[in-house]
């Protein structure tokens, strides 16, 4: 082949050259067997071998252009002999260290890779001047001379390329890591791109950052992401000195359980962080993977604590300040009676309690005060104990079961008017179902100690209310059929026995 290749640039340009042939087959085959053995979705790394050896009928056809340009063919033929060995070079780079390295070892980063191709085109091209007759006094002479200019005109593209290099070596981020890139607090971008010159971030606004490597290499980072894919999210409020600091912890812990993105390992902690004007300031903690969106993380958790306070009486502590009022005509308020009346028609309006006397409505109306709850809250969890049910007098909610396999099911959803935790309170059991509030959802609660002087007046009414739990219970077993075991289905007590027992009925 190298025979062939000889005799076709004799017969094509006069030249006679069987090292140059040599150098030529030699190229193609490294390339070849580099197209080869490259690893899946590497191939595109031998673009630079073969536009190298693309270009070397160039210096041939300028040669034929100029013939009587003294030294053409020689220039012509160095220049074709420097494509080639430069195109060698780095397809011998290719092969070990991209078809042979990273099939055991961890890929080598691009910006070494780059480095490496240039010095290799460096050789290639000294090799080139001195097989022209370039001495190696001229050659380090002249090199010199260039590396100086190079250096001063370039130092600081050299520095961002080296800080480049030392980032690569250190790997204290990669691509897709959340980092601060310096002392601004808002300065906080998830990296895109690592070259030569820069590091590329996008922060949570969407703006595009080019941070210079340069100054990326002086400034301290901070990697949100490594080295483990959590993060600790702080929050701070402030409750009122009124309220022991042991229950504010418990309510806070507690409402940010399950919240959006927050984590049960690493457990949330509260602690009590400072005394205020304003009232006792707390430390909440809490550990998250979705930094991408902390905003959304926090504001979730805030909501669920603020809806826990308010649903234990707990009001969030204003700042107090001198302002000058005017009096205002006074806005009556809505009277008592008619509000319990209100809540007596919406259990009235529930199926299992319809069946009671309105003056029976109108005292658990009056016993009990209705409850707000955070869209995607939870109000009741499954396996919990309880000892009353829920009216939803304003949102909607979702009724799912967890399974033996841990499969979750959704059973129904609830809107206003509707009812949930008859089982418990009429049998004193574990909650059989998890309900959500999808929307911000109130509900009105009915407990077991003023619904137990109802049955005691009119123990008739056990019969009646069984009946209303066991087609729930129904319901619930065909919504899971054949996901839990048999026992587990079959396995439901006596209503009636069980709800007389509960309440002390004979």
């Amino acid at each position: 082949m190298s025979e062939f290749i000889r005799e076709g640039l004799a017969a094509a340009f006069g030249w006679n050259d069987t090292e140059s042939s040599r150098q030529l087959v030699a190229a193609v085959v490294a390339v070849l067997l580099f197209l080869v053995t490259a690893p899946r979705g590497r191939r595109w790394l031998a673009r630079g071998s073969v536009i190298l050896l693309a270009l070397c009928p160039l210096p041939a056809l300028v040669a034929l252009l100029f013939p009587s340009a003294s030294g053409a063919d020689s220039f012509a033929l160095q220049t074709v002999r420097f494509l080639m060995l430069a195109s060698l070079l780095q397809s011998l780079l290719l092969l070990f260290v991209v078809s042979g390295w990273e099939r055991i070892g961890r890929p080598l980063p691009r910006i070494f890779l780059d480095v490496l191709r240039i010095g290799l085109t460096g050789i290639a091209l000294i090799t080139a001047v001195w097989e022209a007759g370039a001495g190696a006094g001229d050659l380090f002479a002249g090199s010199a001379v260039l590396t100086a200019v190079l250096g001063f005109a370039l130092r600081d593209t050299l520095g961002n390329i080296f800080a480049g290099l030392a980032i690569h070596a250190e790997h204290p981020f990669e691509v897709d890591d959340w980092i601060q890139y310096d002392d601004n607090p808002a300065h906080v971008g998830k990296v895109v791109e690592i070259n030569w010159r820069a590091t590329k971030v996008i922060t949570l606004d969407l703006a595009y950052v080019i941070i210079p490597n340069g100054q990326l290499a002086q400034a301290s980072i901070r990697n949100f992401t490594k080295p483990e894919p959590w993060s600790r999210r702080s929050l701070f409020i402030t409750a009122p000195y009124e309220v022991p600091p042991q229950r504010v912890q418990t309510i806070m812990l507690e409402a940010v359980r399950g919240s959006f993105g927050v984590l049960d390992e690493p457990a949330p902690s509260v602690v009590t962080n400072a005394f205020t004007d304003r009232g006792i300031e707390y430390w909440v903690r809490v550990f998250t993977t979705e930094f991408g969106r902390r905003d959304r993380v926090d504001g979730m958790a805030r909501d669920r604590i603020f809806y826990a306070l308010a649903r234990h009486g707990i009001q969030l502590p204003v700042a107090t300040h001198q302002v000058r009022l005017t009096q205002l005509p006074r806005q009556p308020e809505r009277p008592r009676e008619t509000i319990v009346a209100e809540r007596a028609a919406r259990l009235e309006a529930a199926g299992i309690l319809g069946v009671l006397k309105p003056e029976q409505l109108q005292s658990l109306a009056s016993e009990h005060d209705e409850r707000t709850y955070a869209a995607h809250e939870p109000i009741v969890r499954q396996g919990e104990a309880g000892r009353s049910m829920f009216i939803i007098t304003a949102g909607r909610v979702a009724v799912t079961v967890r399974t033996t396999t841990g499969q979750v099911v959704t059973i129904r959803e609830l809107s206003i008017g509707d009812y949930f935790g008859e089982l418990s309170l009429l049998t004193g059991s574990p909650r059989s179902a998890t309900v959500t509030a999808e929307t911000e959802t109130r509900v009105l609660e009915v407990g077991c100690e003023a619904f137990q002087k109802i049955l005691q007046e009119q123990p008739e009414l056990v019969d009646r209310l069984s009946s209303e739990v066991q087609q729930r219970l129904l319901e619930r077993e065909e919504a899971i059929a054949g996901v839990e075991q048999r026992e587990d289905r079959d396995s439901s007590p006596d209503l009636i026995t069980a709800i007389r027992e509960f309440f002390g009925i004979v």
